[in-house]
């Protein structure tokens, strides 16, 4: 019991900093460990996974919204796209091999770190404002689609996308990109937490209890941290832990 304990608290840990640095998903941590140490059942995994990831979320974006680096009106547009194109992409999942993109999400999570490290977005707070709020809900419609739709079927890699699609497309800095990414995923975690526990049950109450506390922890120290941080260093820290997270997913899934 106690190693088991030892594995909840050190997967919440992680995810929770992948969140409040990065906007990472808290799926793309808490899951591998616990399949990979503890034998949890996949399905049951990503459940605890989803649940954790919806506090973290919340108070990771309502940390960075008080520190004015949230875009909420943009967010909630690009967030019904997501939501909906999300179960097209699972759709279109279930008639190809289950195989065919896997290990997408686990790659790409390592090569964006290394392009947060030697490529890092220095983008000015702002940059944006010479564009017509027209232009940016098209724009947010359009790259909700995207992400919903690869997300849904490789079914993870929410955050990831959403910070590679907000700084590299939308012209995001890093703070605001990380903002809005824990912003939509607050929702997204809610509602994928809620349809796995009516398709599959209530998964182990103590160690969703235990990964769920460490998660949010985590988040809050790590958004506190990163809405202090110069863009610079932020873009450094990011990159090293997402090409940490990524690296020891690449080894535990072909290792």
């Amino acid at each position: 019991m106690a190693f088991n304990i030892f594995i909840y608290i050190l997967a919440g840990l992680g995810a929770g900093v992948g969140t409040g640095l990065a906007g990472l998903s808290a799926a793309a941590v808490i899951s591998p460990m616990l399949i990979t140490f503890l034998g949890f059942p996949a399905y049951e995994a990503v459940g605890i996974s989803l649940a954790s990831d919806v506090l973290a979320s919340a108070v990771s974006a309502y940390t960075y919204g008080k520190n004015k680096n949230l875009d909420i009106k943009n967010g909630l547009i690009m967030l019904c796209s997501v939501l909906v194109f999300t179960m097209v992409g699972s759709w279109a999942a279930s008639l190809v091999p289950n195989s065919t993109m896997g290990g997408f999400s686990v790659v790409m999570t390592l090569l964006l770190g290394v392009k947060f490290i030697v490529r890092p977005v220095m983008t000015p707070k702002g940059a944006n404002a010479d564009k017509s709020p027209r232009t940016k809900a098209v724009q947010s419609v359009l790259c909700g689609v995207l992400i919903g739709f690869i997300c849904g079927f490789i079914g993870a890699g929410g955050g990831m996308m959403l910070l590679l699609i907000l700084t590299g497309v939308l012209g995001y800095e890093l703070k605001t990109a990380v903002g809005t990414s824990v912003f939509i995923m607050a929702f997204t975690a809610l509602t994928g937490a809620v349809s796995h526990m009516a398709i599959g049950g209530l998964p182990d109450l103590f160690a969703l209890a235990v990964c769920a506390a460490a998660t949010l922890l985590g988040a809050r120290v790590a958004a506190l941290f990163a809405n202090r941080a110069d863009a610079k260093t932020l873009n450094r820290i990011t990159g090293v832990v997402l090409t940490v997270l990524g690296g020891a997913m690449v080894l535990v899934k072909y290792f």
